[in-house]
């Protein structure tokens, strides 16, 4: 599986706001033995399980835990086709909801050429090549991109 963690984050100052599964079932395998962070930990691998099993390309896992209030992490995954983003998307909301995640929040299904799954946690990006390389993403989260370290470098 073609996996990067990018080690660097933009932290945001906001408040943290409540997360989708506070007063939620534990999902299966997770009993009140587990504390938040192991059930984050599980959504993260079970996310990352399903994206290799069927075949997402270049997935990126980008960690957001205590650095921002929107998500513990970031997925960003790309498929090959509009049917294939569609296909990874409706397996993932299938397998949230199989292992007792509850429902997530979906954007952009009926196009697929970038959906967006909010899990409350852990906030999946699929898309198709050509769209991924257009809005890049992953630049947006990383700390030591060239735009950054050149502006930096600047003497004004």
């Amino acid at each position: 599986m073609a996996l990067a963690r990018l080690k660097g984050v933009t932290p945001l100052t906001r408040e943290v706001a409540p997360r989708a599964q506070e007063g939620a079932p534990s999902p299966r395998g997770t009993g009140p033995s587990k504390t938040p962070q192991d059930r984050i930990a599980a959504l993260e691998e079970m996310i990352l399980a399903r994206l290799d099993d069927d075949k997402a390309q270049d997935v990126v896992f980008i960690d957001l835990k205590g650095k921002s209030a929107i998500a513990d992490g970031l997925v960003v995954a790309s498929g090959r086709s509009h049917r294939h983003v569609g296909a990874m998307a409706d397996h993932l909301l299938r397998a949230l909801k199989d292992e007792g995640y509850g429902r997530a929040r979906v954007e952009g299904l009926p196009s697929c050429d970038w959906v967006l799954i909010d899990t409350g946690d852990v906030i999946i990006h699929l898309f198709r090549p050509e769209v991924r390389s257009f809005y890049n993403i992953e630049k947006i989260w990383a700390v030591d991109s060239p735009h950054r370290t050149q502006a930096a470098g600047q003497v004004v």
